[in-house]
């Protein structure tokens, strides 16, 4: 066998079927096929893991121990693999210290740079620090035209405040004969009177010379004794032209602002050298918000305005604020927005001291009687979040409490020395905010002096090459100041890509998950040669993808299938992409060709003058944006990564719904106001977070399906006979489980070096339950075999049943009927899990009145999946509600009845509306990238339409 190949053999990882395949090396595979299919079972945990545990394998028992056990994947051989790298969806370090120059490691060059090129600029004076040897000072001054007159100064008194009568004395003594006086020249002769309240300015006369030849030595002499006197500074007075300032220390001659040896790590937030004292080099401190304290300012005390002290538990908050009112006869049955301000500072800021009687008598009988100073609603949260020990507390208060910016360093995190040091004008904080695209603009033209430059080239090399890395992967837009918890999965993605291909390693087999996720179609372009060019290397890249440019664009495709779950796990089709659409059983090579493709709805819906209107949206990049969202419409929200839809949707529209019409604690993105939300009931953010953190959660327990089986059970004759309740049949409660496992059905046994083992529990044989309630059956099948079926049989199985049957279907119809009813939630994907949400959404009553929005939901979808998401958004939509996706793929996009496009571009350049209406009005507005990248496809699928319509008239 050639090396030229990966070949893999007897892969059973989840749902494949004892797959053979054979992967060409050193070329771009893409590896495609339906949502569930089996496509990540063969790259990531087969091939991937394989690649993983075979390098582990080969270290020390002792450096494996910190490594992390890896296990064997299910696969009887795997031929030609080389060091593999996963690069995949989950979202960067969610550590408030971590950003994206910290990720990419371009901040580790420049702290580099301005330690050694950057300039201490004084943020007084705004002159250079800059530490002067006496020759370099005498040097300067015999650069002036001979026959240059010139004064030397000792500045011994800058600024300060006295009559410096004794000062003045001792000069006198010591020979010196003038001063100058807050600029101006007097005789220590005669007697100075000084302001004994003003600051004053004390320079003495040390020498006076003319610039001529041999003049050195004396130039050194003065300039020595001016050192001594001033403290290594000097004023030199250039007559008829300007002043000098030297200074023998790195500190400011006017205000001595000093500044220490330039190191790297004075420009780390993370270090106590560079860090901002106050916030700890975070930029932020937590501060209580007063909006989140009082959710509603119509509310009076009574009706318990103040939310963090409702009475939950305890009437101690309560009576306390009843106490405080009685004190200062502020009255309690007033809105708190009508109370004067002198009455709302004593209850949020305290009485200063003021003594209050307080009684009060808890549940258990102790009593608290005496007259205590009362700290404020604002000082109790802050206090109770600082000092408790008890971590519920602090979450609690952590509620009322949002992140403002640190009034120390204005958010930039670092000190003031630190921040002093300047690389033409900017100081590292500054650099770091502005867009990748600029920084890339800036080094590129960066003025230095010759001998600067010679230190810093092979510095700006690497920082340049970075920066081009990041931009040709769609990230141009991102600062570098940007916290890598607020990255999408896509942009994290493509951040660690871009840190790859900075890398330069050869002969690396990259396996990637979806890396045109969140990519708006004009990005692609730039993805896709970044793809090229890390083959071209000579690395072999397998690239788990549903977009269409990609497949196009990959030397090697292969097609898992034909469906998902177990009707899936084959090899339907592999070759070349032309090879694969020549291919009948390929569904993808059927899209590709354009034989099967998503519909053109016949005819968009009309608006029926219900809408919403955000007005003054000016959260992050957005520029002061107002626009209308027309109401039982589905809605697209498109645009470049970066342009702002994600803050205009999830930061202002969705947080301030969810406030008004679920009265959430969240607080929205800065806006004027949001018009028209008496239209609506409720909002529903259908996310890609996972259904449940741990193996208990499953789609049966989600949609709320399990209680109706559970119910169903309950009712029958055996469990009535028995006296079991629809408790027993719950494997998270003791009664009905096995509590061998408690009702995990596996049990966990720890190897030393190895990785761990689960092997099913010997008492219930993985079944969870104990014996006794799996002798209660319904229709031959115990609780147990239920949630072993898959959901499609559990349609067929309840079809008597209209109430399980109705829920189950929901899930069959957004494309789930092959998920077992007891599959764990934690191994669901992104798009699954938000598929299950929607479906246990699908079968509530609608009201007409529900506005759903969606971030991506084509995300890890085939074509296939999306026609069938998007017949069930449809639904959503026939029945009143509204739909809004934020979405970048076309075929979503072309099915909306209105979009919202933004733009221009992502960052700074964005942030404004480009265009409204129906695709084919969007199509047709010059500035919009997305009309632009529309009109194709608008013309392409009408052609087809066409073609379809007159096909069926035929026949």
């Amino acid at each position: 066998m050639k090396n030229t190949e990966i070949v893999v053999q007897g892969a059973r990882s989840n749902n494949l079927k004892n797959v053979n395949v054979t992967i060409p090396r050193d070329q771009l595979v893409v590896i495609t096929g339906l949502s569930g299919s089996g496509k990540s079972s063969l790259a990531f945990d087969t091939i991937y893991a394989e690649g993983q545990r075979r390098y582990v394998e080969s270290l020390s028992a002792y450096a494996r121990q910190f490594l992390g056990n890896v296990d064997k994947p299910d696969v009887d051989s795997i031929e030609g693999l080389s060091p593999a790298i996963a690069i995949d969806q989950k979202t960067t370090s969610r550590n408030p210290r971590s950003t994206v120059g910290t990720v990419t490691e371009i901040y580790d060059y420049f702290r580099l740079l301005f330690a050694r090129v950057g300039r201490p600029i004084c943020p007084n004076h705004g002159i250079e620090i800059a530490s002067q040897s006496i020759e370099q000072m005498v040097d300067r001054l015999i650069e002036y035209p001979e026959r240059t007159k010139m004064q030397l100064l000792a500045p011994i008194v800058s600024g300060k405040k006295g009559t410096h009568v004794k000062l003045l004395e001792d000069l006198k003594k010591q020979g010196y004969v003038r001063v100058r006086v807050d600029g101006e020249m007097r005789d220590l002769d005669d007697s100075i009177e000084l302001d004994k309240n003003k600051k004053h300015d004390i320079e003495v006369v040390i020498d006076r010379v003319v610039i001529k030849e041999g003049i050195d030595s004396r130039l050194y002499d003065s300039l020595e004794t001016a050192c001594n006197l001033a403290e290594g500074r000097v004023l030199v007075d250039v007559m008829e032209q300007e002043e000098l300032l030297f200074s023998q220390h790195h500190a400011c001659p006017m205000c001595g602002f000093s500044i220490g040896e330039l190191e790297p790590r004075m420009f780390s937030f993370n270090s106590p050298f560079g860090a901002c004292p106050s916030c700890d080099g975070l930029g932020f401190k937590q501060e209580v918000d007063l909006d989140l304290v009082i959710p509603d300012w119509s509310k009076t005390l009574e009706e318990h305005a103040i939310a963090p002290w409702e009475p939950t538990s305890s009437q101690y908050y309560p009576q306390l604020l009843k106490s405080v009112c009685d004190h200062y006869n502020i009255p309690m049955n007033v809105p708190v927005s009508e109370l004067p301000k002198e009455q709302m500072d004593k209850i949020l800021y305290g009485s200063n001291g003021e003594l209050i009687y307080f009684y009060y008598e808890s549940d258990y009988g102790s009593v608290h009687n005496k007259s205590i100073p009362f700290e404020g609603v604002v000082n109790n949260i802050d206090r109770r979040f600082r000092e408790s020990s008890s971590e519920y507390v602090r979450e609690q208060m952590s509620k009322y409490m949002a992140e403002q910016k640190c009034p120390s360093c204005k958010g930039m995190r670092l000190k003031p020395e630190s921040l002093a040091v300047k690389v033409e004008g900017l100081n590292i904080s500054e650099a770091t905010q502005h867009s990748i695209q600029d920084m890339y603009g800036f080094f590129s033209t960066l003025n230095l002096t010759e001998k600067e430059m010679q230190i810093a080239r092979l510095i700006i090399r690497e920082i340049t090459q970075r920066l081009s890395f990041l931009i040709n992967v769609g990230l141009d837009y991102l600062t570098l100041s940007r916290s890598a918890g607020t990255l999408s999965g896509g942009e994290a993605q493509r951040i660690r890509l871009a840190t790859q291909i900075g890398s330069r390693l050869t002969g690396v087999l990259y396996i990637l998950d979806e890396p045109s996720i969140g990519l708006h179609q004009r990005d692609n372009d730039r993805l896709i040669s970044t793809l090229k060019e890390m083959r071209d290397l000579g690395n072999t890249l397998i690239v788990v993808e549903h977009d269409e440019d990609t497949m196009n664009a990959a030397d090697y495709l292969i097609d898992v299938g034909p469906h998902a779950g177990v009707h899936g796990g084959e090899i339907v089709a592999a070759g070349t992409p032309q090879e694969v659409m020549q291919n009948e059983d390929s569904i993808t090579g059927q899209y590709l060709c354009g034989k099967k493709f998503i519909p053109l709805p016949k005819e968009r819906r009309k608006p029926d003058g219900r809408k919403l209107t955000i007005k003054g949206a000016k959260e992050n990049n957005l520029k002061n944006v107002k626009v209308d969202i027309p109401l039982g419409q589905f809605i697209a929200v498109t645009g470049v990564s970066g342009s702002g839809k994600s803050t205009l949707i999830n930061e202002i529209l969705y947080k301030s719904l969810a406030h008004h019409l679920n009265r959430a604690r969240s607080k929205p993105g800065h806006h004027k106001e949001i018009v028209g939300m008496e239209h609506l009931d409720k909002v529903i953010d259908i996310d890609q977070s996972p259904i449940g953190r741990t193996p208990r959660s499953n789609p049966a327990t989600y949609t709320g399906v399990f209680d109706d089986i559970r119910d169903l059970f309950a009712s029958t004759n055996e469990a009535k006979v028995r006296g079991y309740k629809k408790g027993r049949f719950s494997f998270n409660t003791k009664g009905g489980r096995c509590e061998a496992c408690s009702g995990d059905g596996i049990i966990r046994i720890e190897m030393h070096f190895l990785p761990d083992v689960y092997v099913p529990c010997e008492v219930c044989h993985g079944k969870r339950y104990n014996r006794e309630t799996l002798e209660v059956r319904y229709k031959e099948k115990n609780i147990a075999d239920i949630l072993d079926m898959t959901i499609e049989e559990g349609v067929k199985f309840f079809e008597n049943v209209p109430k399980i049957q109705r829920k189950l279907q929901t899930i069959v119809d957004v494309g789930l009927g092959y998920m077992k009813l007891g599959q764990p939630a934690t191994t669901l994907s992104g798009g699954e899990a938000q598929r299950v949400k929607l479906a246990s959404e699908l079968h509530r009553r609608s009201t007409g009145k529900s506005f759903y929005i969606l971030d991506e939901p084509t995300t890890g979808l085939h074509a296939h999946d999306i026609a069938r998401l998007l017949k069930v958004l449809q639904r959503l939509v026939e029945n009143g509600d509204t739909v809004l996706v934020i979405e970048h793929n076309l075929d979503v996009i072309k099915t909306a009845d209105y979009i919202i496009d933004l733009g221009p571009e992502g960052g700074d350049k964005g942030g404004t509306i480009i265009a409204t209406g129906t695709p084919e009005e969007v199509a047709k507005v010059k500035g919009s990238y997305t009309g632009h990248y529309l009109k194709p496809i608008l013309e392409r699928d009408q052609k087809r339409m066409e073609e379809l319509l007159a096909n069926a008239a035929n026949k």
